[in-house]
């Protein structure tokens, strides 16, 4: 894996050096935009509706329009002027337990390794984290974007998961949250007999994604191939947007050719 961030955990009078890796991995099929006769890639131009013409990526710069229309032009410099300390910086908040941390307020999840010289204290605060039961509240700069995270440990890894800001979680406003509903107490006991014959220990090797699966053997069926054996397709291979395609489905780099 490849590192995409490198910094240091703080709090306190501790600092422990760690890099940063993503720990999941997008496995959607991913298509990309073809012309329906011929199979040509359609292609995204940049393109100023002010002077109609497309516009080099070099002169292409960030702006911001306010709700009345006004618009400001803001550059990289004046951005790397504004305060970030987090961007070298894990900087832990405050330790919570974790069953304080409401599910919903997760995002993205990532591995935290230590450096060589970082290893004994990454090794106290990842055993502390386990036998505390409990999680570090923590912000942290990535891609010039603060983020609020949680480090926690997982398999002998600390984990960082970053973390929405409460003030991006919508209020729930639906009419039936304003109505009296009854909940019968039989109708309540039933239910919760129906959860309990349902209830068993989660197993996430066992889950699949059968419609991905189903997508890839239509896909691999129209460059001409059978995935049902694990072997390649022959005939035409397929577009490299098709990004994250599992083992079994043998899907080569190339264009899709037209089938009728």
């Amino acid at each position: 894996m490849r590192a995409m961030w490198k910094g240091a955990v703080s709090f306190g009078l501790v600092s422990i050096t760690v890099r940063l890796y993503a720990a999941t991995e997008e496995k959607s099929v991913r298509f990309r935009q073809v012309h329906r006769d011929d199979g040509g890639r359609i292609t995204l131009r940049r393109f100023c509706d002010d002077c109609e013409t497309e516009v080099p990526y070099r002169d292409i710069a960030k702006g911001y329009e306010f709700d009345d229309g006004r618009l400001v032009v803001v550059t990289d410099d004046e951005l790397a002027e504004l305060p970030l300390p987090t961007v070298r910086t894990i900087e832990v908040l405050k330790f919570v337990h974790t069953e304080e941390i409401d599910p919903i307020l997760y995002n993205r999840t990532y591995y935290l390794e230590p450096e060589d010289i970082a290893v004994t204290p990454y090794a106290l605060l990842r055993n502390a984290l386990r036998n505390s039961r409990r999680v570090a509240i923590a912000k942290v700069a990535l891609r010039q974007v603060e983020r609020l995270a949680a480090i926690r440990e997982r398999d002998g890894m600390l984990v960082l998961q970053t973390m929405l800001w409460p003030d991006e979680l919508r209020e729930p406003d639906f009419p039936f949250l304003r109505e009296t509903t009854v909940v019968r107490p039989s109708e309540l006991a039933m239910t919760i007999s129906l959860i309990d014959s349902m209830t068993d220990h989660l197993d996430p090797d066992g889950l699949r994604d059968g419609y991905r699966t189903a997508l890839l053997d239509l896909l691999a069926a129209k460059a001409g191939g059978d995935t049902s054996n694990g072997a390649a397709p022959d005939g035409p291979a397929l577009e490299d947007t098709t990004e994250g395609l599992g083992p079994g489905h043998a899907l080569q780099r190339g264009r899709v050719a037209r089938t009728a």
